[in-house]
């Protein structure tokens, strides 16, 4: 961990870095950024490096397109896939406008807010993503296509896993970028991975998240391969989740996840029903895309605003684990979404629930996958609805910068109605992200 700018400008000069990756994410949790040499490093600490955010979707228009990036000395991580000679680094970075401010659709700089205000209540929330995904062959000219890499299934090994390699590749790198792996595996659809790494502070499981999806990417890219963080990329196959383990820690270091005769103590019970209440308001940032909801009550994708212990068919559940590891999973997220915004929303929506003392309704127990279950509030069933009701959330409001927010969900309406009006809407879906992603 480097943690000044003299350590990070030292790491520089005395490890043959010559590029400098300076990343930042855009509304919709695209991973951005522009390269400089080692030298202009000194420059972008003291006065940043600007850039056109016209030319950034969601940001600001042409009249008002200036903005400054600048880097921050503990995101430093040399790009392990990059040669070894001129070595590239990347930092993530903060925004600012010209007069110093800053900008409001920064999402990182929003989460990093979220977190102080958690601290500020005495509380710490910790993250721990799990992300599937997908590979696929590429064509001759090294397009993606939607041939799978494999035709394994859950927890296969060699040689009906194909993907072993890469997820050993991808885990060595992401160990010499300075984050853990915890496991890796073959998932259930044809050449479905997934790979988890250890739960963190809130920023820098975010940016552990962009750092492991451009990792993917890239690695895959070395193989001859595409990796697809597409939440539905085929109709009949599992979808990819993006499933968000929580924990909440007080002022003593106690995880509150962990015991009494329910199992969990007050507040992560409050915690847990705050981000019940919320879940379908903010699920057009939890499922971004129209494809989300493709996936959504079907191969362990949760439909229904519910939780249990250990049951995946939930929306929460509470893992069997002990000590540090005891936690919440919510199930309804999917790698498409900007993690910025879905853990600042998540953090919010618990905090809520603290404050206002909410009671955790009794756990559903049984399997909701079987049969349509009266009586249940869902999650939304398209973006269109999703959009709708993030519309209509004063807690949204609240928590989102309004010409963020109005940016964000009037390019969803769009694209939900360009999906809805196809002929083929799940293609059409599909066909709008797969190159994305």
């Amino acid at each position: 961990m480097y943690n000044s700018v003299e350590d990070v400008l030292n790491y520089v000069r005395e490890n043959d870095v010559k590029f400098i990756r300076l990343a930042f994410c855009d509304i919709f949790g695209v991973q951005k950024n522009i390269s400089i040499q080692a030298s202009e490093l000194p420059r972008a600490f003291e006065s940043g490096i600007s850039f056109d955010a016209s030319a950034i979707r969601g940001f600001l228009n042409v009249e008002q397109s200036d903005l400054l990036l600048f880097p921050e000395p503990g995101t430093l991580a040399v790009l392990p896939w990059r040669p070894d000679h001129r070595r590239v680094a990347r930092l993530f970075c903060s925004i600012r406008h010209p007069d110093g401010r800053p900008f409001e659709g920064d999402t990182r700089s929003l989460l990093r807010e979220s977190a102080r205000r958690a601290l500020q209540q005495g509380y710490v929330c910790k993250f721990g993503p799990e992300c599937e995904f997908y590979l696929f062959r590429q064509d001759e000219e090294g397009m993606p296509t939607d041939r799978p890499l494999d035709a394994a299934g859950y927890f296969d090994i060699a040689p009906l896993d194909r993907g072993e390699n890469l997820r050993r590749d991808v885990c060595l790198a992401l160990e010499a970028m300075g984050f853990q792996p915890e496991a890796s595996h073959h998932e259930q659809g044809p050449g479905q991975n997934e790979i988890d790494f250890r739960y963190s502070t809130a920023v820098r499981a975010a940016d552990n998240l962009v750092t492991f999806k451009a990792a993917v990417k890239a690695i895959a890219a070395q193989h001859g391969l595409y990796a697809s963080f597409l939440p539905k990329p085929l109709r009949d196959a599992p979808g990819s989740g993006l499933h968000i383990n929580m924990s909440l820690y007080d002022q003593r270091d106690q995880n509150l996840f962990l015991g009494d005769a329910d199992g969990f103590l007050p507040q992560a019970q409050q915690f847990i029903a705050g981000i019940l209440r919320r879940t379908a308001e903010i699920s057009a940032f939890l499922g971004p895309i129209a494809n989300s909801y493709a996936r959504l009550g079907a191969f362990e994708a949760p439909r229904y605003l519910t939780w249990s212990r250990q049951n995946r068919s939930q929306l929460i559940r509470i893992p069997a684990a002990e000590g540090d590891f005891s936690r919440m999973e919510l199930r309804s997220a999917d790698p498409a979404c900007n993690p910025y915004l879905a853990f600042a929303l998540l953090i919010e929506a618990g905090l809520e629930g603290i404050k206002e003392s909410l009671s955790l309704p009794a756990p559903t127990d049984r399997n909701l996958y079987e049969e349509e279950q009266e009586g249940l509030a869902s999650l939304p069933h398209s973006l269109s609805e999703a959009v709708d009701l993030a519309r209509k959330s004063g807690f949204v409001r609240r928590v989102l910068p309004g010409a963020m927010l109005e940016n964000y969900l009037a390019q969803k309406e769009e694209e939900a109605r360009v999906v809805e009006q196809s002929e083929d809407p799940f293609e059409r879906g599909r066909a709008l992200h797969f190159d994305l992603l």
